[in-house]
């Protein structure tokens, strides 16, 4: 935090004062509170000119107050001294009315983050606008080098750095400044009056990180011609692979399932199944809130508790819930820093840098192994029925066999149940960092596959 200036830091600790002090001079029993203050500029290009300069600025503050074992969260963008001392008054009111909920509170000062690790979160300086629209430039120009691509729908550079400070009446307090930087865009590629889309993107803490704007265009332009022409497929059983840009899609419906307030509600497909190994012994599914430049990684939960690198599936045994301080009180558990969110409004539960690890083999090597199935490299509209983990999804991608692709197909549509696909699925060794969840391509046998 060594480029803040001083007085930056001396308005957001007396914002954050001022405001839990009115709380309890108002009669509330707790309170906490965050600021937020963020700049963001994106710059769009269509056909080689500059279509879209924006640039925006906020600050926004969020309390929430207690009173007894009511809660109540209001928000605001003013922070002039007489409304914050309103958003006070309105949030101290409102919680002295509201139904009482036996597990809403506050950590315990025993419970908070003593020592939060310096993480390297910072992005790159402001750059100029120029700078965004010429990469934004070359992107488009990269694509519509790719023989085939008819046009490029909306090539966009992006940058942006936030502030956040939090603060509560246990004692907590803490800031957090981050940056990113993105640059993506959507091919059109064009086969006769058959036209297809597809695209590239990439977010990173620092412009270093990324791969370059020619790459990123070309990469796009090459997937949208791929998938030119597509077929359908018969409706069989067949082996489905994920390719890594949709697989980490697996481990959300996990992540919901291993939800405390999911749990403690009863709608969790794995609700029994604490302690139960549910993936082959050869699958570890990893949270890291420590990772270099990762894009989930945090310094302590949302509720103020420490958080560490955690194994949440290890070997193939579901070891973890993910609990914020309400949902480990239904359950009788203990928190164990999954909270998300908080500090002004109630906490939801969620992870930081959650990945599936590597597999041994390479993604050609499994699909060799398959034979012939389905590569699956974009979805849409998928259902899952959380009580019961049934599952079905949209899917276009690659018709392969004999262990290589033979050509694209579209409309189609697979299923089955999670538990089932979880046990047998197999990673391949392709893992990339891209995002907050992530997971190599991969294999599940004996898919249902619905085509014509």
């Amino acid at each position: 935090m060594s480029d803040h200036k001083p007085s930056q830091i001396r308005d957001a600790e007396r914002i954050l004062s001022q405001l839990l002090d009115v709380c309890a001079q108002n009669g509330a029993t707790a309170a906490d509170v965050s600021l937020g203050h963020s700049q963001d500029t994106r710059v769009e290009v269509q056909k080689g000119q500059l279509d879209t300069l924006e640039r925006s600025e906020s600050i926004g503050v969020s309390l929430r107050c207690f009173v007894g074992q009511r809660q109540a969260h209001v928000s605001g963008s003013d922070v002039s001294e007489a409304a914050l001392a309103d958003l006070a008054d309105r949030c101290v009111a409102m919680a002295k009315v509201v139904p009482e909920d036996q597990y809403c509170g506050l950590a315990d000062a025993s419970e908070l983050a003593t020592e939060l690790p310096e993480l390297d979160l910072d992005g790159d300086p402001e750059p100029d606008s120029s700078v965004l629209e010429a990469d934004a430039l070359a992107a488009e120009e990269a694509a519509l080098a790719v023989s085939g691509v008819d046009h490029v729908s909306g090539s966009g550079s992006s940058w942006g750095r936030s502030e956040r400070w939090v603060a509560a009446s246990n004692g907590f307090y803490a800031t957090r400044r981050s940056g990113y930087s993105s640059l993506g865009l959507a091919a059109i590629a064009r086969s006769g009056e058959a036209m297809e889309r597809d695209y590239d993107s990439q977010v990173v803490r620092r412009i270093e990180d990324r791969r370059s704007a020619i790459e990123i265009g070309r990469t796009a332009g090459e997937r949208a011609i791929a998938r030119l022409n597509p077929k359908k497929v018969k409706t069989q059983t067949a082996a489905v692979i994920y390719d890594r840009r949709v697989s980490s899609s697996l481990l959300g419906p996990l992540m919901s399932a291993m939800s405390g307030p999911a749990v403690a509600r009863g709608i969790s497909f794995l609700k029994d199944r604490l302690g139960d190994q549910l993936f082959r012994p050869d699958v570890s599914i990893i949270d890291d809130p420590f990772r270099h430049r990762g894009l989930g990684n945090r310094a302590h939960d949302g509720e103020g508790r420490p958080v560490d690198r955690v194994a949440l599936i290890d070997q193939g045994y579901l070891k973890n819930w993910m609990l914020n301080g309400s949902s480990a009180k239904q359950l009788g558990l203990k928190p164990n820093g999954y909270a998300s969110g908080g500090f002004g409004s109630p906490p939801g539960v969620g992870g930081s840098n959650i990945y599936m690890q590597a597999g041994v083999k390479t993604p050609e090597q499994l699909m060799a192994a398959a034979g012939h199935g389905l590569l699956v490299s974009d979805m849409f509209g998928p259902s899952i029925n959380p009580n019961t983990g049934d599952y079905s999804v949209g899917v276009s991608g690659f018709w392969f066999a004999d262990g290589e692709i033979q050509y694209p197909v579209s409309e189609v549509t697979i299923a089955g149940d999670l538990i089932s696909i979880y046990e047998r699925l197999i990673p391949a060794s392709d893992l990339e960092f891209r995002g907050t969840t992530d997971a190599p391509s991969i294999l599940v046998e004996d898919m249902s596959i619905a085509g014509e």
